[in-house]
């Protein structure tokens, strides 16, 4: 789990064919005391397991389902990208929780200089805009940002100078992709209103007893 508070920036420093998947060599800017193999890092929001560690070097391999979600299908050396290793239980959540399990690429339409800040716009497919709500959560690229507007297919995200400056949406231009992950806790609510098969299949649970009609009655609805 993480919180979407970017620790550092790191580089794509060799990527290797690893059966259907990748392996892939990353160097932090930062040092990886306490770090170790195994540990979970999110690399530019998508989570992956260190399998070895020299340094301020780690490898991860990235599968087949990764490599198809997200945008390390086109990933190559000298890339810049987000890391943020797994938080504490002790550990303030300064952003929000964020699994590191991508939903989907979106692609940066527009940046627009506001002020001190800069509007990126993000086209996403409209599953995605399905879980978005205006001053709601999104991950982009691992890093926890509020949402400004959004519409069907469409949001639109503030940064502030702080956050252009330690992490890669600073330096992202129009037609650059990027991941995304939506807030867990409204894909969890539409599970357990609609009573969708824990496959994924539409069906409806014939155990869901949460409705409209209880909502109601209890008190969470007028």
């Amino acid at each position: 789990m993480f919180t979407g508070i970017i620790e550092g920036l790191g580089n794509i420093a060799a990527i290797h064919s690893s059966g259907q998947g990748n392996r892939v060599t990353i160097e932090a800017d930062f040092t990886l005391d306490q770090t170790k193999i195994g540990d979970s890092i999110s690399v530019s929001g998508a989570c992956l397991t260190a399998v070895k560690i020299e340094g301020r070097r780690f490898e991860v391999d990235v599968s087949p389902e990764t490599l198809n979600t997200t945008t390390f299908d086109k990933a190559k050396v000298g890339d810049r990208v987000n890391l943020e290793r797994a938080m504490r239980f002790s550990d303030r959540i300064d952003g929000h929780l964020v699994s590191g399990h991508i939903d989907g690429t979106g692609i940066v339409k527009q940046r627009e200089i506001l002020g001190n800040a800069v509007i990126v716009t993000i086209e996403v497919a409209e599953s995605l805009t399905r879980y978005m709500i205006a001053k709601g959560s999104v991950a982009v690229d691992g890093i926890s940002l509020t949402i400004n507007s959004c519409d069907s297919g469409i949001f639109s995200i503030s940064i502030i100078p702080h956050t252009a400056e330690l992490t890669t949406i600073g330096f992202k231009n129009s037609g650059d992709r990027v991941n995304i992950e939506t807030d867990m806790i409204g894909k969890y609510v539409e599970r357990f209103l609609s009573g969708a098969s824990p496959t994924g299949k539409d069906q409806i649970s014939k155990r869901s007893t949460i409705d409209q009609e209880y909502l109601i009655k209890t008190g969470f609805i007028d």
